[in-house]
């Protein structure tokens, strides 16, 4: 069934409503940028263009989202400004909630009683804040890690292939090599850029830099907050080809090691550390902000992404209260574009399926099809969808 404009829209103003730190526009101060309380949502818009290719909030829209639909899809874009995936989710969901009771499904539903100000303040609470402690170090720089040769598409476009499967088939494949879907989909992911790496002739491997796939981990489950802000850091698992080919059994004994090492509250309270450090620096804090937009995508991108090879981000399983959930067929979340990253992959996990999500700024699908033909390989069935 097509998206009714109309209802969306009332569904976003009764969700902005029950979430109020949603209702916000972004300001420019003299030295940095704020939110402001605004009486007014944002307005639902019909998708025309590219995903995920207008969310510059310096230079687009003041509101750190947007809602758009195209035909029986509900799209949210979100702003890490103001939510991590996390909480991106929580809204939706109420937004969807609120859309099924307007379509006359659940006729007997009433609006949720409000929140109360307790409640909203834990949504609302800095958790990077609450647990910093100050005698933690930070963590030492990632080192420069290899990056795709791929041309750049022209600026504005963005392609996205979707790949949905069983989820319990994955997990049947990852517990046979006795591990994680998780796990299972970065080993496989690994597999296609070493594969990538070894059919091209062009690259020499005693020149290459280290493979490193950024992956982001919600803290929540590890620093109990029921936050809707930013509350994730990034891993950075990594192979070193110039040491020779890694065998899938050696990178699966690898990962076990280092989320071993890594998923625990000593290693993870060190980039908790560095997070929040950054916001106290007071000669930072006295940088005008037209100095601090020219210089903040050089430091993105050296402190950042010229660190990462790519991005491998899993939302999990994501879990609907019924009735709501029989209106939803399935859930996609991409990833955002990026020059550094020009290639990029999110999952998430719903009613069984599964889908795989590659953002891409180049027109070679070399990486994507390389990781499609591995799942194949293993038998497991793949629809793929493409925006191209």
């Amino acid at each position: 069934m097509p998206v009714k404009a109309d209802l969306l829209q009332q569904a976003l103003n009764q969700s902005v409503n029950q979430f109020p730190f949603f209702n916000v526009k972004l300001r420019k101060g003299v030295f940095w940028y704020y939110f402001e309380k605004t009486t007014e949502p944002p307005r639902v818009h019909r998708e025309r263009y590219y995903p995920c290719t207008s969310t510059d909030l310096r230079h687009s829209q003041p509101s750190p989202y947007k809602i758009l639909y195209f035909k029986n899809r509900v799209h949210l874009e979100i702003s890490h400004a103001i939510a991590d995936g996390a909480g991106g989710l929580i809204f939706l969901k109420d937004i969807i909630k609120n859309y099924n009771r307007l379509l006359g499904e659940q006729p007997n539903q009433v609006l949720d009683a409000p929140f109360s100000k307790e409640t909203l303040a834990c949504f609302e609470e800095d958790a990077f804040k609450k647990n910093y402690e100050k005698k933690i170090p930070s963590p030492q720089k990632v080192e420069k890690a290899y990056h795709f040769p791929f041309k750049l598409i022209e600026k504005g476009e963005y392609r996205v292939t979707n790949g949905t499967y069983s989820a319990s088939e994955f997990k049947a494949l990852a517990k046979a090599y006795k591990t994680s879907p998780t796990k299972m989909l970065l080993c496989l992911y690994f597999e296609t850029i070493q594969d990538f790496i070894n059919e091209n002739e062009t690259i020499k491997i005693k020149d290459l830099k280290p493979l490193i796939i950024n992956m982001p981990v919600n803290l929540r489950s590890i620093f109990p907050s029921e936050t809707m802000r930013n509350f994730f850091i990034s891993i950075t698992p990594s192979i070193d080809l110039r040491l020779g080919e890694y065998s899938r059994e050696e990178i699966l004994t690898y990962l076990d090691h280092y989320f071993s090492l890594c998923l625990t509250k000593k290693f993870l309270k060190r980039y908790i550390s560095r997070n929040f450090k950054n916001e106290l620096f007071w000669h930072v804090r006295l940088i005008p902000l037209f100095i601090k937009d020219l210089a903040m995508p050089f430091i993105y991108n050296y402190y950042g992404e010229s660190s990462y090879t790519s991005s491998l981000s899993n939302l999990g399983v994501i879990k609907i209260d019924e009735p709501y959930g029989e209106i939803i067929e399935k859930l996609e979340v991409l990833p955002p574009p990026s020059e550094g990253n020009i290639v990029k992959a999110t999952v998430i996990t719903y009613n069984d399926i599964t889908t795989i999500s590659f953002g891409s700024l180049t027109d070679d699908r070399v990486i994507e099809r390389l990781f499609f033909r591995k799942l194949r390989n293993e038998g497991i069935v793949i629809k793929i969808e493409t925006n191209y």
